[in-house]
């Protein structure tokens, strides 16, 4: 009978758990954010350019995509590019129909009848000496490349200006929440939350306008890298207790 009664105790007593560490909703906090821009040169460009071929077979139209991308593959050879900085970035076989004719609305449609092929190969191009660029656009084209996808921007290493843009965005952070403490007579106890966010913003890439500068044979592409930025948001919360 006594166990029956200890363990009905049990079950009535109301168990208190405290976290140890946490806030309460109530817990007043103070939230800042920093903003960090870093300006850069890009370092490296990537140009996209192919070849595409028509037949009326499928090797047929294989052959001349070949023959002709190895055009521009010597081409780029010749310029010093590297095989490692070279890659396949497309390629797509595409059967060539019969336009329809017309027939009975109560016929049925006659099955699509293939005339010919096309093959369509594209490479992407690094180019880390970007004095070369314009070379690469021009020669490309005069070996043969009839389609140019388009040039963009980038670098090498984006790990350091993420860091600066970050290490910009925090301390402005802080030296805000320092602020707001020191004219609101507000006590920062501790910090309580960090969130960031980064993103780079790249110079507009070029697409058929420099292809067509090379097809008039105009001299040299007018190109220019411009700057890339990189911005970064940190976002600091704090619990605060009155001094």
């Amino acid at each position: 009978m006594r166990l029956l009664t200890f363990l009905f105790a049990l079950l009535i007593t109301p168990i208190a758990v405290q976290a140890g560490g946490g806030t309460g909703p109530d817990t007043p906090t103070l939230t800042v954010s920093g903003d960090g821009i870093v300006s850069i040169q890009p370092d490296t460009a990537f140009v996209t350019v192919g070849m595409e071929t028509a037949a009326r077979s499928l090797s047929d139209a294989q052959r001349l995509n070949s023959a002709a991308m190895q055009k521009v593959m010597d081409r780029l050879l010749q310029l010093k590019i590297d095989k490692d900085r070279i890659q396949t970035s497309s390629f797509n076989v595409m059967p060539q129909y019969r336009p329809p004719v017309k027939h009975p609305v109560d016929a049925p449609a006659p099955a699509p009848e293939i005339v010919g092929y096309t093959v369509s190969n594209r490479v992407t191009v690094e180019i880390r000496d970007l004095q070369k660029v314009a070379a690469v656009i021009e020669e490309t084209s005069a070996a043969g490349a009839n389609h140019f996808q388009g040039l963009h921007w980038g670098l090498r290493d984006e790990q350091q200006p993420r860091l600066q843009a970050l290490k910009l965005a925090a301390g402005k952070a802080r030296e805000k929440a320092a602020t707001l403490s020191e004219t609101l007579n507000l006590k920062l106890a501790r910090l309580m939350n960090v969130t960031e966010g980064v993103q780079f913003i790249r110079p507009a890439p070029y697409a058929g306008r420099a292809m067509m500068a090379a097809d008039s044979g105009g001299g040299d592409i007018p190109l220019s890298s411009g700057e890339m930025k990189v911005e970064a948001t940190v976002t600091l919360s704090y619990e605060i207790s009155k001094d």
